[in-house]
């Protein structure tokens, strides 16, 4: 099928390239020219595991191109894929729906034969029936456009594989034809196997902001668990495990630490916090309030005890912070965890100094007064503290003996309780970690619970704002660009 992709971040590259894979003559639109010259050369602007051979392979196959020309877009697809990005809404919890609509604005005057739009985005429910109201305005006399949403499930890290091999596939369409199309696109999947859901655009729109926020919720309630163990000297991680051998609670999302961040579950939450109040629904909003509020908490604990462990304060400490992005396998640093932790010690005074596998670059695009740096001992050298914030098997497999040799003092914080603590322990460092005190340490309560705030610039120079449960906002907006359909999610 001829398909367009609208929006090429993380979404939107890795399905072009991917629709393109199995067979489809697949046309990628972006209006960041430098980027669609990046991705139309086969570099991918981003690190993601598995993306760039991908690329590779659905470009050499010539059922891949890419363009920042939306009238060639109308022209080219039978099916376009709408994957630009629902950033947090400047100075609201609510998610930001322009770049959708500019999409829908930019292409429907152009479309000359029947097709279908599909949303791929995360969006508040209802969207789907305002956006096709919307396009039935736009469209020229006698072109019929259907409409239906198919959310994305991706993992960064792992979204070649989730979208060649998910677990599912929802579809909410308007109508039979709509659905019968989407079903030609996913036929190779189907043909595995993969579960197809099929239900109304309402439906649709729900279930990737309700398992956003059941799993968001998972991980603030391991993280309410563990203030508990600090409290009274238990262990979270052996909770965790107990908990996990219960089948009908699962292992997985229950690892306590720093929390969650990224561009997707802080963003998604509050969005839906804003929708359900908006229905007339205050149990839903208190709920994911709370779970916010535990997750920015987070933050602030492992500050405290950071704080704890140097002494006291931190002036004149040298601190290594092991980790940038928001999570493993990736180089997003947007709403990183780590990195706001690292700016809060910063401002109190600390020397920071920041490793990260991968995303260093963007870490010091982020924060230019930080000191990120690509050599692993050299961040460590002279340290009187060293914090684990993002989980890397970079540092599960460093050598405690080898980073002794270059501290100042063999202090860690295991903010993601992701070291082997025997182990360090034997080659004679303190270690310490949220929700697994030893029987004689207690974790004093946080001297402020408010949540840290940053800003953080993206590599493209859009800003992500972090604030507050009661005035949240992460979006990512460009100050110099226009609004346009071309801001990946």
């Amino acid at each position: 099928m001829r398909l367009t992709v609208i929006g090429t971040g993380y979404l939107g590259a890795v399905h072009a390239a991917c629709m393109a894979d199995i067979g489809h003559d697949v046309l990628g639109v972006d209006v960041d020219a430098e980027k669609v010259g990046a991705l139309a050369e086969g570099r991918p602007p981003f690190h993601e595991p598995g993306f760039g051979d991908v690329l590779t392979r659905a470009l050499s196959s010539g059922r891949l191109r890419f363009t920042t020309d939306l009238r060639e877009a109308a022209e080219h697809g039978e099916v376009h894929f709408v994957c630009v990005g629902t950033p947090q809404r400047a100075g609201s919890k609510a998610a930001d729906l322009r770049y959708v609509d500019a999409v829908v604005d930019g292409l429907a005057p152009h479309l000359t034969t029947d097709c279908l739009m599909v949303g791929k985005s995360t969006v508040p429910v209802g969207t789907t029936a305002r956006l096709s109201a919307r396009i039935a305005a736009l469209v020229p006399d006698g072109v019929r456009v259907e409409t239906a949403w198919n959310p994305e499930f991706l993992r960064e890290g792992f979204a070649v594989e989730d979208t060649l091999r998910p677990d599912r596939i929802v579809v909410g369409a308007t109508g039979p034809e709509a659905d019968a199309a989407l079903r030609e696109v996913y036929a190779p999947m189907l043909a595995a196997g993969v579960p197809y859901i099929s239900t109304d655009p309402s439906t649709a729109e729900l279930v990737k902001v309700a398992a956003n926020s059941f799993l968001a919720t998972k991980i603030s309630f391991i993280n309410a668990m563990a203030e508990i163990c600090d409290a009274v000297g238990a262990d979270v991680v052996t909770l965790a495990d107990a908990l996990g051998h219960d089948t009908r609670i699962g292992r997985r999302f229950l690892r306590a630490g720093l929390g969650f961040g990224g561009g997707c579950l802080p963003k998604d939450i509050r969005a839906f916090a804003a929708r359900a109040q908006e229905l007339g629904v205050p149990p839903v909003v208190d709920l994911l309030q709370r779970v916010d509020e535990i997750n920015e908490r987070q933050r602030t604990r492992t500050v405290a005890l950071a704080r704890q462990m140097a002494g006291g304060g931190f002036t004149g400490r040298r601190i290594a912070v092991l980790g940038a992005t928001f999570k493993p396998d990736s180089d997003d640093v947007r709403d990183s965890p780590a990195l706001a932790v690292a700016a809060a010690l910063h401002r109190e005074g600390a020397e920071v100094r920041v490793h990260d596998p991968v995303g260093s670059a963007n870490a010091r695009l982020a924060h230019p007064y930080l000191d990120c740096g690509a050599d692993l001992r050299a961040t460590c050298a002279g340290a009187d503290l060293v914090l684990l914030l993002t989980e890397w098997d970079h540092y599960r497999d460093v050598d405690p003996s080898d980073l002794a040799g270059v501290v100042a003092k063999r202090l860690v914080l295991d903010a993601r309780n992701a070291l082997g603590h025997e182990a360090w322990r034997a080659a004679g460092w303190t270690v310490k970690a949220l929700g697994r005190p030893t029987p004689s340490d207690r974790l004093p309560a946080p001297q402020s619970t408010e949540p840290l705030r940053t800003t953080i610039a993206s590599p493209t120079g859009h800003a992500a704002h972090l604030a507050s449960p009661t005035g949240h906002a992460a979006h990512l907006t460009s100050p110099t660009a226009p609004v346009s359909p071309a801001v990946g999610s």
